[in-house]
Order: C-alpha cells, then sequence, then structure tokens
C-alpha cells in the first residue's frame, strides 16, 4: 500500500486510499503539475501482475498500454467517462492516472429491500444505456457493469461509467506450460450472464448487466439472490416487481440466458426502451398572400389598418399569455415588478437572531443582532410554515473571475433589482410535505429534517397543491431572488464571510475552501434550523440540501432578466440547483454558485425552499 504523501513520476502525490480490491488499489491523488489552489484531484489506479516472470510482465506491459489507449479515446468521446490523464510502469508495477468523479456510486441508491417506481427505472436505464451506446459504438465491452462502476456526478447528477474490466487481466496474468493467460473473470456475480463466466463476453453481456440492474431497482433484491428457472435458465422477477407488461418485456429480452436472443447492443436495447418519437404533423397551409391583403383591404386604408395590425398583435398576446413552457405553471408564477409581496392582510409577527461573520480561516470575527418580519401559515395537525418577509433592492448578481471555486456559468456579473418577497424560514420539512402531499420520499427520516429526493415537477407540485389549499400563490425562487436571498446583502463568496466551516453549514467538511480547516462530514442530512442563518434571518441556504430555482438553466448571465424574474426563454431543459448540500464540497456553497440537473431527477440531497406572492 502506498502511504500518504507518496508523489509519483515527480507530478501526483498520493493523500489516501480509496479501495483495495482483488485487482489492484485505488488511491485519491493532486495533481502537482496544475498551477491551481486547491489542486485538482485526480484517481490512482494501482495494478501489480501476481506473476513478476519477464515474459509475464512484458505481456502484461503490451495489454496495459493497448488498454490505456482505448481509455483514453472513451475519455475523449463522452464526458461521462473518466479522461485518462497519465498511464505509466514503476518498477514493475502500473498505474493509471484517471479524472476524479466527484459524487456517489449507484448503490447509495439501489439498496436492499428498496423498490425504486417504474418511471425512475426507466430513466435509469436510459441514462446508462446512452453512455454504454458510445462505448459499444467501438466495439468495446465494458465487463463489469454493477452500481458500484456507476458514479452520479455531483455537479450536474449525470451517471459516469467508471472501472472498465479489461485492464484488469494484468492482475492476473501467468504462465502455464509456456502459454501466458489470465486467471483473472472479469465480472460480477448476478451482473454477469454464462458466456462471459466461460470467458466468452460479448457486447450484449454489458447489455445483461444493465437488465439485472433494471430489475434490481424494480424488485429491491440483489441480482445474485434471484432464482433461476433450472429449465430453461431464465431468471425469474417479475413476481416480486410493481412493473408493466411494456417494460417487463424489454427487461426480460435484455437477461435472456441464451445471449443469441438479448438485445444485442446496449444502442438497440435503447431503441427498444425508448422508441422515437413520431414524426410531426404536416403544418397547416399558408394563407396566401393575396388572401391576407384582400382581409385588411375591407378595412381601408390609414387609421383603419393601423387598428386591425394593432388588435391582431393584441389578441396574439393574450393567447400567448395563457401558456407557459413551464409545466403546472402559469407566465405568473415568474415575478414581476408588479407582483411584488405586500404585508396588506397579513398578521405578521418579528422573530430576533444573531448573524456571525468569519475571516479567511473560519474564526469568528463578529456577531450581529438582527430581527425580521414573518407569517404563519397554518398546514393542519399543528404543522406550520414560516415565511419571512424579504426586502427588495439591487444586488450584483453572479460571481467575480478571481473568486475561488467560480465556474464560468457564474458570470457575467451584472445588477439585478429584485422587488420584495416572502421566502421560506427553512427548506420544507419532511413534516410540511407530508402535511400536504399525504407522503414523505425521504431518505433520511425526521419531521424536522428537510424532505429530499423530490424532483424539480415534485416541487412544483407541491406549490401546486400548497396554494390551492391557502389561496396564496407559492412557488420556486426564481434564480435572482434566490442568490438576492442568500447573499442577503453580502459580497462574500459566502454569507458568512470569506469561507465557511461545518460549525455553520452541513456539508463534506473534508473539503476546505480559503484557509479553513477540515471539518466534519455528517454524511445525511440535519434537521433544520440548527446553524446560524444569514441577515434576512434565512437558515441552512448553505448546505443540507441543494435547492430547485424556478428557472432553466443558461450558461452564463448574458440577456438575463435584470428584474429578478425566472428566466424561462430559450435556454435548456434542464433546471437549477442552488446552496450546496451534506454531500457537496464547500465551493459549492457559495452564493453564486450553480448547478444544472435535469427536472424529473431526485437525489438523496435535493430538496427546496418556498417563494409566496401575497396581494
Amino acid at each position: 500500500m502506498l502511504p500518504a504523501d507518496t508523489i509519483l513520476r515527480s507530478r501526483y502525490k498520493i493523500i489516501k486510499l480509496l479501495g483495495k480490491g482483488g485487482f489492484g488499489e485505488t488511491y485519491l491523488a493532486e495533481d502537482l503539475d496544475i498551477p491551481t489552489n486547491p489542486k485538482p484531484k485526480r484517481v490512482v489506479k494501482l495494478l501489480s501482475p501476481q506473476n513478476r516472470n519477464p515474459q509475464v510482465l512484458q505481456l502484461a506491459k503490451d495489454l496495459f498500454d493497448r488498454e490505456a489507449e482505448i481509455l483514453y479515446r472513451l475519455g475523449q468521446l463522452s464526458d461521462q467517462i473518466p479522461k485518462l490523464f497519465a498511464h505509466f510502469e514503476e518498477k514493475g508495477e502500473f498505474y493509471l492516472v484517471q479524472e476524479f468523479v466527484d459524487g456517489h456510486d449507484l448503490s447509495t441508491e439501489l439498496t436492499p429491500g428498496k423498490q425504486v417506481s417504474e418511471a425512475e427505472v426507466v430513466k435509469l436505464l436510459k441514462d446508462i444505456l446512452e453512455v454504454l451506446a458510445v462505448v459499444h459504438q467501438h466495439k468495446i465491452i465494458h465487463r463489469d457493469i454493477k452500481p458500484q462502476n456507476i458514479m452520479r456526478r455531483r455537479q450536474d447528477h449525470k451517471l459516469v461509467l467508471i472501472d472498465f474490466g479489461a485492464v484488469k487481466e494484468i492482475q492476473g496474468m501467468t504462465i502455464s506450460q509456456g502459454q501466458i493467460t489470465s486467471t483473472v473473470c472479469i465480472g460480477t456475480p448476478g451482473y454477469m450472464p454464462n458466456e462471459q463466466a466461460k470467458g466468452k463476453p460479448n457486447l450484449c453481456s454489458d447489455v445483461y448487466a444493465v437488465g439485472m440492474l433494471g430489475i434490481q431497482g424494480l424488485t429491491g433484491i440483489s441480482p445474485h439472490q434471484l432464482p433461476e428457472d433450472s429449465t430453461t435458465g431464465e431468471v425469474i422477477w417479475r413476481q416480486w416487481a410493481n412493473v408493466g407488461d411494456r417494460l417487463a418485456g424489454v427487461l426480460t429480452n435484455m437477461v435472456r440466458s441464451n445471449h443469441g436472443q438479448r438485445y444485442q447492443t446496449a444502442q438497440e436495447a435503447l431503441q427498444v426502451l425508448i422508441p422515437p418519437p413520431p414524426p410531426p404533423p404536416p403544418p397547416p397551409p399558408l394563407v396566401p398572400r393575396r388572401r391576407i391583403i384582400q382581409t385588411l383591404g375591407l378595412v381601408g386604408a390609414g387609421f383603419g389598418l393601423a387598428i386591425v395590425v394593432e388588435q391582431l398583435l393584441s389578441n396574439k398576446s393574450e393567447q400567448n399569455s395563457g401558456v407557459s413552457d413551464t409545466p403546472g405553471f402559469s407566465p405568473a408564477s415568474s415575478p414581476t415588478p408588479k407582483q411584488l409581496a405586500t404585508s396588506q392582510g397579513l398578521s405578521l409577527q418579528a422573530f430576533p437572531f444573531q448573524t456571525v461573520t468569519v475571516d479567511a480561516r473560519g474564526n469568528i470575527t463578529k456577531r450581529d443582532n438582527h430581527q425580521a418580519k414573518y407569517f404563519v401559515e397554518d398546514l393542519g395537525n399543528g404543522v406550520t410554515l414560516e415565511m419571512v418577509q424579504i426586502p427588495g433592492g439591487k444586488f450584483l448578481m453572479g460571481s467575480p473571475p478571481g473568486e475561488a471555486g467560480r465556474e464560468n456559468d457564474e458570470g457575467p456579473q451584472r445588477e439585478v433589482t429584485v422587488p420584495g418577497f416572502f421566502m421560506g424560514k427553512y427548506e420544507v420539512t419532511q413534516a410540511q410535505y407530508q402535511a400536504i402531499m399525504g407522503n414523505n420520499p425521504s431518505n433520511f427520516k425526521g419531521e424536522k429534517r428537510p424532505v429530499e429526493q423530490v424532483s424539480w415537477n415534485d416541487a412544483v407540485k407541491f406549490c401546486e397543491e400548497l396554494s390551492k389549499k391557502t389561496g396564496r400563490t407559492y412557488r420556486l425562487p426564481s434564480e435572482a431572488e434566490w442568490e438576492y436571498a442568500a447573499r442577503a446583502g453580502t459580497t462574500t463568496p459566502f454569507y458568512f464571510g470569506e469561507t465557511i466551516t461545518t460549525d455553520l453549514a452541513n456539508y463534506d467538511g473534508n473539503f476546505t475552501y480559503a484557509s479553513a480547516p477540515k471539518g466534519e462530514y455528517r454524511e445525511e442530512t440535519t434537521d433544520v434550523g440548527i446553524f446560524p442563518p444569514n441577515s434576512f434571518g434565512l437558515y441552512d441556504m448553505c448546505g443540507n440540501v441543494w435547492e430547485w430555482c424556478l428557472d432553466k438553466y443558461h450558461n452564463n448571465y448574458n440577456e438575463a432578466p435584470t428584474n429578478g424574474s425566472a428566466w424561462l426563454e430559450y435556454g435548456e431543459d434542464t433546471r437549477l440547483l442552488r446552496g450546496g448540500s451534506w454531500y457537496g464540497d464547500s465551493r459549492y456553497c457559495r452564493s453564486a454558485s450553480r448547478i444544472r440537473i435535469n427536472p424529473d431527477d431526485r437525489g438523496l440531497d435535493i430538496g427546496f425552499r418556498l417563494v409566496v406572492l401575497v396581494a
């Protein structure tokens, strides 16, 4: 085992051991050659052939070079396959240096006994098959697809395929009767089909593994625990799953015992799972230009024509005003200067609180006493919702170019004017979600913990139901409202100051910011409101769970609204998350940090916070 601080090739400094198994050791390292601070993380894989015979070592080196070339090529083809930065041999041991994927593997989502919905399984299969299709297009077999080898990247929640199996043959190479062979069978029982177990894998062996992963999601049963039909050899699973005939048929064909009866590639399976959409209907016939002129001519010239044109434009505008490209929301959901929150008709109360400011080392340098106004919404059965009044104002949105941890999509900075509104004092809790929706999807249970595993669509539905119950217009915050509320008048990376510590927020304390020390990694959510608030009286705007915003994602702020409204025009179909989480490192807790994911994605660290418009 390599000790910490070992430096390989005068460049890669070992930080810690990540894992150890029959195929070698995996380490977290930092790249000393890159002139940034902190240094970028890398994954170093050490492969040691068991047989030290010179013939074996030479053949192992040839195989290692060939497989490294394949890994390099794949990393260039897709951002969902880790990039290869280096491969080298030292003292008969082989090293791969790859991109570090910051996230969690699917074994944390597909846990024993947990059954995933059919819709979620379809999306999971689709996401995996799309990456695998790129691999199969180049006639490359992964050979070890399983939950532990599929990472969900923290930044954008995309799936990343890791640990390709072929290079592992090096570990088990041996010489027998003059022939060099590998004694290692690549694959994992339950996910590995018969032909692969016999040493003859093909592309559809990967399809089998993906199918078993889908069955695991539906049944909550690990693949190696599922029985087989003694006559046909087929996996028996349907009786433990709540699944429609169509998806059941797709999965059955993915995991056929006879590999000739399976879908032969990931692309083939994907086309059956997600059929292409039907061709669009033909466009309506164009109105002849002569007919338009005749129609307008009936009105007369000059003033009459101007009236007709104005009415036509007005009618078109009225028709469009009733249409929204945001599912479940009308255009009124996007705040405008006319929709200022006021306190008319509300019983506002005041609450006192204390804020803290820290220096670059995380030491508290100042404590200030504040108070804020709020109202209480009764959700029934003793459950309430506290909404804090946020005064309107102007602020500089985004981060300056020199801010540590900054991403390119956090600029350019611009001044935004935000009308006043009310925002949830806390992230929506499990008790509040249960009171409105009648269920609690969270993994980390606790009435005062934030609800998690909610998609953007789930959060929008919650807002709709709450609005019906209360008669007020609840919604998700616009991105501008969220950052304005998080900053609460500050311009530093965090509303606490130049850095953050785990005494101030719930995030992965192994990742530091500025000169702050390492802190606690709690590995779960915490009750809302246990950390100091910002100057508006809002809690947990840093860490705990990511918070959904209303806007579509755009990769910069050029042409973004400057009136505080949500940016719903153009952009991607993905939506925005803000604030960082218990699972994220410190830089994601910055006020300007933003990531994008699909609106139907859910995660153990994804929740939301409310905004309300008050007439």
